[in-house]
C-alpha cells in the first residue's frame, strides 16, 4: 500500500521533456522507415548499420570505441539488431572472437539509410536555426561545465546534504 503523504520525486524532471523530444523524433523517423517497407528498423540501430557499411566488419569492441558505447551496450545491441536480421557474426581474426557484419537486408537499405541520416542531420540545422540557443551548443557548454565538476561530483554534494541519502 502506498503512503500519500510520502512524496514522489519522479514527478520532477528537468531533462525528461528532453527524452520524450528525442524519442518523439525517433517516432518520426519510424514512420519515413514504415512508408519505405523498412521493417523491424529501430532509428537506435542506424548509426553502426552505417558504420558497418562504411567501414566493414568490426568486433563489438571495435564497434563500440567507434560509436562512442560501451562494450556492454552495444553487444546487447548487436544481439537486438541479430535477432532483427540485420546484422550477423562471422569468424574473427582468430578463434575468440567474433566480427559483426551486416546482412543482405542491411546492405540492401543501406543506401536509404544513408539518405535518411543526412536529411536528419539537414532538418535538425533547420530547427536549431530557428531557436534562440541551438541544442548543439547547450551541450557543449554543459560539457565545458562538467569538466569543471563532475557530475558524480555535484550529485554527491546533493546527497552529502540530504538526509535520506544517509
Amino acid at each position: 500500500m502506498t503512503d500519500p503523504h510520502v512524496p514522489d520525486p519522479t514527478q520532477e524532471s528537468l531533462w525528461r521533456p528532453l527524452r520524450l523530444l528525442q524519442a518523439s523524433m525517433d517516432d518520426d523517423i519510424a514512420r519515413l522507415y514504415a512508408a519505405k517497407r523498412i521493417d523491424g528498423l529501430k532509428p537506435s540501430y542506424v548509426m553502426e548499420l552505417l558504420r558497418l557499411h562504411a567501414h566493414g566488419p568490426m568486433t563489438i569492441t571495435e564497434l563500440a570505441e567507434s560509436v562512442g558505447r560501451t562494450h556492454s551496450a552495444l553487444s546487447q545491441k548487436v544481439a537486438a539488431m541479430r535477432a532483427a536480421g540485420w546484422v550477423r557474426t562471422v569468424a574473427g581474426d582468430d578463434a575468440r572472437s567474433k566480427k559483426v557484419t551486416l546482412t543482405r537486408k542491411a546492405r540492401d537499405v543501406a543506401g536509404r539509410l544513408a539518405a535518411e541520416w543526412r536529411a536528419t542531420e539537414a532538418a535538425i540545422a533547420e530547427v536549431e536555426a530557428e531557436i534562440p540557443y541551438p541544442l548543439s551548443r547547450v551541450v557543449t557548454d554543459i560539457e565545458q561545465a562538467l569538466a569543471r565538476k563532475s557530475f558524480h561530483d555535484r550529485i554527491a554534494e546533493k546527497l552529502a546534504e540530504d538526509p535520506g541519502w544517509s
